[in-house]
């Protein structure tokens, strides 16, 4: 809306200083036509590095830059051709005089009138002297200063974008078959069952920890449990996943992991993980590391989220294994070769697979089972009775099973040996926090004293990583948009100096952007500072220059076509443009303001950028009406006193 207002409110003006409408539409859109073309071109180009960002935040990121470009333009259009032809034909003018503004409505062009008296009345007060002139922007640039220091937050990587679902694992120690780990499971799953559908009074009454729920599944095998579980109301969603993790912690000796659906990523953590990597030749000595670490990493923060691949039960060399070592020379005698007795010991333990076959449409897999069941004791292996040549015979006559321990999986990574640790810090921890502390109080302390010995690498990677990137390529990015934005506006203007005053608004902005998201938690909205709400410094470099560049505009207009006294011509641009840019700014405020101030489900992707524009475009706004006439007039005055030329000079030369 904000190229229609100006281009609106500029031909409003000439109608009712009294030219026919349709000269004023032409002569209207005329003189707004360099500003409005500078604002749509320096909001358009910013968003051109965005479409190359290579990351997941960028394929986020790219449908945001190509609607508000292409909006962006459409607007232009209008503005600029459809805008001015109907004022020519329908415009007309009735004079309202000052505080008689009637209706239901009235109340609000009356406080606008107010608050813009009380801006222009600061304004030209900080004109009078030097010293307020000085004091006034010292100040300002001091709180912009303090406020990217201060009140900077640290980053998160994208927004959790989480679901109603709880992920739950469980992992038992070495050696816990199917039946061990059924059993575990008929005393964990009746509590949750039992909610299936309820209506929620024993939840309420405090009969039960978990509360009603709509969906569940549960997964079981030899040494592994998932539970995948849905309340029925969104807000349980949190005490579902404490439920669940007390329930499967009370059993003892095994290891428990508990997260909610990411609609970013997987559901081990996401885009909060922080992944150490700890890599080595020697397993057992890998193994043993990665224990200590895991400890230590269970204890570092409260009420943190701590998994392990391989599961922590399998850290160690302790996993039953039944070696089974054949006398081939006896299973030649009987005509068995190694194929034939790997199937058979296939069959006999997990089924073997024989073959697929098409029912209709259907594609059905074909396993070979005992009929006696699967063998769970490696003592009963050598009872298995194998058909040979001329009979059967038992196993233990062609093979000795021998009884060892081991490790159930060996993950690799690049080659090496590798156990990978996943952290995922509680939701008062950011993620840049969290990366810092397990940098140095995790792998930098266990590394001096000698838990994480030389020969094993330790490395963050995951989420955190991909934060780093994003900031990094993001960081380049808004190098390269600024630089476009003032190569842009240098074009427009045909001056180098005038962009340089405009883009002094940008810094302002970024600060009002901070504070909002400051005065977001203050207020109890959690609103993390991800790089999706970073995509809002972006959007600012194009939409806080838009004001400044009306006044600007027309400031050195006044000087170097009608010959105006700086100070008077600077009064003249912030007078004139006082309306657009209330009326340009309070439509932006209303439009974003159910984003940030509504939270609900829908606005936890875009909150945060949302704020950033609209506390930076507030901020950046009363600055240009206040602030910014003052800097103009003041370099404008210093350049003419330097060049030694009066009026147009001080414009032309700065």
């Amino acid at each position: 809306m904000d190229n229609s207002i100006v281009v609106l409110e500029n031909i409003m003006r000439m109608v009712a200083g009294g030219k026919h409408r349709r000269d004023a539409a032409l002569a209207g859109v005329r003189e707004v036509w360099p500003a409005v073309l500078a604002s749509t071109l320096t909001t358009v180009m910013v968003f051109l590095p965005v479409v190359f960002l290579e990351l997941e935040a960028g394929q986020l990121y790219s449908d945001i830059a190509i609607a508000v470009s292409a909006m962006i333009l459409m607007s232009m259009i209008v503005a600029v051709s459809l805008i001015p032809a109907i004022s020519g034909y329908f415009l007309t003018h009735r004079e309202i005089p000052e505080g008689h503004h009637a209706g239901p409505l009235g109340w609000i062009a009356r406080a606008g009138i107010r608050v813009g008296h009380g801006l222009m009345g600061l304004m030209e007060w900080l004109l009078e002297t030097g010293v307020r002139r000085a004091s006034a922007l010292a100040l300002t640039a001091g709180i912009t200063a303090f406020v990217l220091v201060a009140l900077t937050p640290r980053a998160e990587y994208l927004p959790e974008g989480e679901e109603a679902k709880i992920f739950a694992r469980m992992f038992a120690p070495p050696g816990y078959n199917l039946q061990t780990m059924e059993d575990i499971w008929t005393r964990l799953d009746p509590p949750v069952t039992s909610q299936i559908g309820a209506d929620g009074s024993d939840y309420a009454a405090g009969k039960t920890d978990v509360p009603p729920v709509a969906r569940h599944l549960a997964f079981v095998s030899p040494g592994f449990m998932l539970f995948i579980t849905e309340p029925e109301n969104r807000d349980d969603t949190q005490a579902l996943l404490e439920a669940l993790t007390r329930n499967f912690r009370s059993e003892p000796g095994m290891r428990s992991f508990a997260s909610r659906g990411s609609i970013f990523s997987d559901n081990e953590g996401g885009s909060r993980s922080i992944n150490v990597e700890l890599a080595g030749r020697n397993l057992e000595r890998l193994f043993e590391t990665g224990l200590q670490v895991f400890i230590t990493a269970d204890g570092l923060f409260d009420g943190a989220q701590v998994n392990s691949d391989p599961p922590p039960p399998t850290l160690s060399m302790s996993q039953p294994i039944a070696r089974v070592l054949p006398d081939w020379e006896r299973a030649a005698e009987l005509g068995i070769s190694q194929d034939e007795l790997g199937y058979i010991l296939w069959a006999y333990s997990d089924g073997a697979f024989v073959d697929e076959f098409f029912l209709d449409d259907d594609k059905i897999d074909m396993y070979l089972y005992s009929t006696a069941g699967a063998i769970n004791q490696p003592k009963d292996l050598e009872g298995i009775m194998i058909r040979a040549r001329d009979g059967t015979v038992q196993l233990s006559s062609l093979a000795r099973v021998e009884e060892t321990v081991g490790t159930a999986s060996i993950r690799r990574v690049n080659g090496l040996r590798t156990v990978t640790l996943g952290i995922i810090p509680p939701r008062d921890v950011p993620l840049e926090t969290g990366v810092e502390v397990v940098r140095e109080q995790l792998i930098g302390e266990l590394r001096d004293t000698g838990v994480i010995p030389p020969d094993i690498t330790a490395t963050i990677t995951g989420a955190s990583t991909m934060l780093e990137k994003t900031r990094e390529e993001l960081g380049g990015n808004f190098i390269l948009a600024v630089v476009i934005a003032y190569l842009l506006m240098v074009a427009v203007f045909s001056h180098w100096g005038f962009p340089l005053i405009i883009m002094t608004t940008v810094p302002i902005g970024i600060s009002g952007g901070i504070v909002g998201l400051w005065i977001l938690n203050a207020m109890g909205i959690s609103q993390p500072f991800d790089v999706i709400t970073m995509l809002g410094f972006l959007i600012l470099i194009g939409t806080v220059v838009n004001n400044p560049i009306l006044i600007v505009e027309r400031a050195v207009r006044n000087i170097e076509n009608k010959g105006m006294v700086i100070k008077e011509a600077v009064k003249e641009a912030t007078h004139v443009r006082l309306r657009p840019v209330m009326m340009s700014t309070v439509t932006t405020i209303c439009g974003l303001s159910p984003l940030v101030l509504l939270p609900g489900e829908g606005t936890e992707l875009y909150r945060g950028l949302g704020a950033i524009v609209l506390f930076g475009l507030l901020f950046s706004s009363l600055v240009t009406l206040t602030i910014l006439p003052v800097f103009l007039a003041t370099v404008l005055e210093a350049v003419r006193r330097i060049k030694g030329g009066q009026g147009a000079a001080g414009a032309a030369d700065i």
